[in-house]
C-alpha cells in the first residue's frame, strides 16, 4: 500500500468525522435525520468500494489482489463489521440507561467513543496483520476462538443484562480518577471551585471505547478471514463505525425487536471460524460466497424478527 494512499485516506477519515460532528452539533438527530445519514454512510461505503475497484492498481501497486478481489474483500468485510457492530448498539443503549446520560449528550458521547475505539482498533489491526505475516498459524487460533465465541453466543441468555455502572473496570477508574457525579453539559472535563475534575461523560466515553474493543476481539479476527490486507481491514472498520452513530438513533427503542439478531451473529462467527480453518486448502471458501452468506443471514434475521413480532401483535 503506497504511503500516499494512507495519507489521503487519513485526511478523508478526518473530514468525515468532522462532518459527522457538525451534523449533530446542536441536538439529538430526529428519526428522519438519522435515517438520511444512515443511508448516506451506507451509500458512501459502496462508493468507496467502487473507488477501490477503479483505482486499486494506483492505491496498492505491489498488492497481489486484483481490483475485483480487493473491492469484494472490502465490501464483504464492511458488511461483516456492520453486522457485528449492530450488536454494540444494544450495549450502548444499556450503558446510557445505567449512567443516566442526558439525551442531548448522547450524540457527542457516541462520536468521541467511536473515535477512540477506532484508534484502538487500528492498533489491533496492524499488530494482528504483522503477527499473521510472521506466524500464519495464529489464523487457526483465531478460528477456534470465533467458533467457541459463536457457540457461547448462541446459548447466551439475551435477556440477561450486565451492570456496567458498577463493573470492576468502572470501580478501578473511579478509584484512580476524580469523577464528579454531576453532568456539565457536553464537557468531558470541568473546572469546579478552581479544580479540574472529570465528568460522568468522560467516564461513559471510556466505557464505550473499551466495550467496543471487547466486541472487536470477535470482529477483527473475523475480518482477517476475509482479507489480511491491513488497508482493507482498517477501511472496512472505519466505514462500519462511521454509520454506527446514526444507526443508533434509528434503532433505539427497536433493538429488542430484533429477536433473531443474536443467533444470526452466532452463526456468522461460526461460519467465519470454519472459513479460517479452510484457508490455503482445496476447500477454501470464496469471498463472494462469504458475502452472499453474510447478506443472506442478515436478511433472514431481519425478516424472521419482523414476522415474529407481527405474529405476536396479531
Amino acid at each position: 500500500m503506497s504511503p500516499l494512499t494512507w495519507e489521503l485516506f487519513g485526511f478523508v477519515v478526518l473530514a468525515l468525522f468532522a462532518l459527522d460532528l457538525f451534523q449533530t452539533r446542536k441536538n439529538t438527530p430526529s428519526l428522519k435525520q438519522a435515517l438520511v445519514w444512515s443511508f448516506f454512510w451506507f451509500v458512501l461505503a459502496f462508493i468507496f468500494c467502487a473507488i477501490i475497484y477503479v483505482y486499486w492498481p494506483l492505491m496498492a501497486p505491489e498488492s497481489t489482489y486484483s481490483p475485483s478481489d480487493a473491492s469484494m474483500a472490502f465490501i464483504t468485510g464492511y458488511l461483516l463489521e456492520k453486522m457485528l457492530s449492530v450488536d454494540n448498539l444494544f450495549v450502548f443503549a444499556l450503558i446510557f440507561s445505567q449512567f443516566i446520560v442526558p439525551e442531548q449528550s448522547r450524540p457527542r458521547i457516541l462520536l468521541w467513543g467511536i473515535i477512540g475505539a477506532l484508534v484502538l482498533r487500528g492498533i489491533m489491526i496492524f499488530v494482528g496483520a504483522e503477527l499473521l505475516t510472521q506466524y500464519h498459524w495464529i489464523l487457526y487460533i483465531f478460528a477456534v476462538f470465533l467458533i467457541i465465541t459463536g457457540i457461547k453466543l448462541w446459548f447466551t441468555d439475551t435477556e440477561a443484562e450486565s451492570d456496567f455502572s458498577s463493573s470492576k473496570f468502572v470501580v478501578f477508574l473511579k478509584k484512580h480518577i476524580p469523577f464528579d457525579d454531576k453532568y456539565y453539559g457536553h464537557q468531558l472535563i470541568a473546572k469546579v471551585n478552581g479544580k479540574m475534575i472529570a465528568t460522568p461523560l468522560l467516564l461513559v466515553v471510556i466505557v464505550i471505547m473499551f466495550t467496543d474493543i471487547m466486541f472487536a476481539l470477535d470482529s477483527i479476527p473475523a475480518i482477517f478471514a476475509i482479507t489480511q490486507e491491513p488497508f482493507l481491514v482498517f477501511s472496512a472498520n472505519v466505514f462500519a463505525l462511521l454509520g454506527l452513530r446514526s444507526l443508533y438513533f434509528v434503532l433505539q427503542g427497536m433493538l429488542s425487536k430484533f429477536c433473531y439478531l443474536q443467533p444470526a451473529l452466532a452463526f456468522i462467527l461460526g461460519f467465519i471460524g470454519i472459513k479460517m480453518f479452510l484457508v490455503d486448502t482445496a476447500y477454501e471458501v470464496p469471498t463472494a460466497f462469504s458475502l452472499l452468506t453474510i447478506v443472506g443471514i442478515i436478511t433472514l434475521a431481519i425478516v424472521g424478527s419482523i414476522y415474529k413480532n407481527k405474529s405476536q401483535d396479531a
